[in-house]
Parts: C-alpha cells; structure tokens; sequence
C-alpha cells in the first residue's frame, strides 16, 4: 500500500512538472528562440544560404537611407488615419445598435461579414471592384458620371492608397463594432435612466456614462487598429502588388527577404518595426491615460484588459 502510495505521489508531481516544462518550451523553441535568431541575423549581410558577413549596424542605417523603405513607412501613415475613420464610424455604429434598433441584429451581421472572409479574397474582391471600368465606375456611371471622366483608383498616386485604405475600413469596422457593442452593453442601465431623470441628453449620455465606461476597449481597439495599420499586407499586395507608390512596409519586407534574398535587412526591418509598434503603443496608453484621467467609473465595467 506504501509503495502505491509512492508512486501515485511520483505521477503527480510529473504530471505537474510535464505541464509546466512542455508549454514552456515549446513557447521557447517556437515564439523566443526565432525571434532570437532573427534579430542576430540582422547585424549580418546574408542571404538564405551561403556565407554571413558581419556588418553590425549597417541595416539599420540601410532602413533610413533607402527610399523604398523610409517611403513605405510613410505609406503606413495613411492606413493610421485611415483606422482613426474606422474607429470613430465603428463606436457611433455601436452607439446606435447597441440599444433597441429595427433590424439590429440584421445589420450588426451585415457589418461584421466582411471580417469572416479571408484577406486574400478581399484583395481579388476589390481589384475587380476599383479596375477602370469595372465595377466602381460602372456604379459612378449610372449616377451620371463618364467614364472618361473618371480617375484610375488604382494608378494615380495618393488616390490608390486611399482606395486601398478603404477596403481596410470595409473588413475591420464590423470586428471593432462587435467589440464596442460587448462593451456597451455590459454598462449598468441604471445609469442610463439615472441621466434621463436628470434631464441629459443622448449625446450627454455618450460623453459622460458610455465613453468613460468603455475607455479599455477604446484603448484595446486603437491599440490593434494603429498596430494592424503598421503590418497592412494581404490587400495591397493581392490589388497592386506594392507598384505605384504602394508599398506598406510588410510588401517591401517581403520584396527585401524573397526578391532581393536581403535576409539581414529584412530581419532588421523586422526588428525596427515590432520597436516601431512598441513605442507606438506606450504613447497610446499615455495619451489615453491623460484623456481619460477623470473618467473612473469605479465599477470596472468594460474593462477587458
């Protein structure tokens, strides 16, 4: 019976350490240990086979002396505005389902399909969709605009990031409006109806009860929305394939690794933007830490993070 006993203690205590070890190293071996070797691999000239040369520094120094990439981060400037769009239209969508709507359920389905399709398809969609004569310009026709009139969405400069920005807005504002809408519902109706007795207004209810409630996922979807608009990729490059004048930083990381065999310089790329990312997200949570410095409602409803 002892020695049952014995056994019985020795199989837990290595179940016990098989849970922790395993996950552990496979995080290790999968997650830490490549991005490990990534970031040695950007202070070497190399490619994906053959000799490594150390360089040091030399590709970072590469990331602001070259055009094609200092002009793609400034590319990314117009997907991070394009995101403040998609925020501010998801929140007044979630505003106004959240609450007793016609056919709300309806519409919340319709806005949130478009992040159920693969980022691939949504390319192939809107190339046929912003191609000259095609399904834009044959819309824009029926209203009564010539074709020759019309610009090409795709090849003039500036109007094709645009363009391209909007098919962002089109798949990601459903995904931030079911986040808003879990958050506003989750907020106490009792504040609602203590505002209306004492005469506030909708938009009052907004600003003072629903916003300050909701501050962690404004602050989680901003956070995902200005990160996602850094590593934009799947659309630009099925539609356009980063030519004129649109390549985000994830298309020409790509041309740099596969095309060039720039192995180190884009490791370094890599590198750059996860800091790019980090400080990014520090100054938001700084920004919206003072914006929302008032706005404790004490109850911890909304808070997801």
């Amino acid at each position: 019976m002892k020695k049952i006993l014995i056994n019985m203690r020795y199989s837990k205590w290595l179940v016990i350490s098989a849970f922790i070890t395993i996950p552990l190293l496979l995080l290790f071996t999968f997650t830490y240990l490549p991005f490990g070797e990534m970031v040695s691999y950007s202070f070497y000239k190399m490619k994906y086979i053959g000799e490594r040369t150390f360089v040091g520094l030399k590709n970072y120094k590469d990331l602001f002396t070259r055009d094609d990439i200092f002009n793609s981060l400034k590319i990314s400037l117009y997907y991070m505005a394009g995101s403040v769009v998609q925020l501010v239209f998801a929140l007044l969508l979630a505003t106004l389902l959240s609450f007793k709507t016609k056919l709300g359920n309806l519409f919340k389905g319709i806005l949130f399909f478009p992040f159920l399709i693969n980022g691939i398809a949504i390319g192939f969609i809107f190339k046929f969709f912003f191609t000259h004569g095609f399904v834009l310009d044959t819309v824009l026709g029926w209203i009564g605009f010539p074709l020759e009139s019309l610009p090409y969405w795709l090849k003039t400069q500036g109007l094709n990031n645009v363009s391209l920005v909007g098919t962002s807005i089109w798949r990601y504002l459903g995904q931030n409006m079911v986040l808003f809408i879990g958050a506003i519902m989750s907020v106490d109706a009792e504040l609602y109806e203590a505002a209306e007795l004492d005469g506030a207004s909708k938009v009052q209810q907004f600003f003072h009860i629903i916003l300050p409630s909701i501050k962690t996922i404004v602050t989680l979807n901003i956070i995902l929305s200005i990160t996602g608009s850094l590593s934009a990729f799947e659309p630009p490059f099925v539609i356009t394939k980063g030519a004129n004048g649109t390549g985000t930083f994830f298309i020409i990381m790509d041309q740099v690794a596969h095309t060039s065999q720039k192995v180190g310089l884009a490791s370094a790329m890599a590198v750059f933007l996860l800091l790019i990312i980090f400080i990014v997200t520090i100054i938001q949570k700084l920004v919206l830490k003072y914006a929302f410095r008032n706005a404790d409602t004490g109850n911890g409803k909304g808070d997801i993070i």
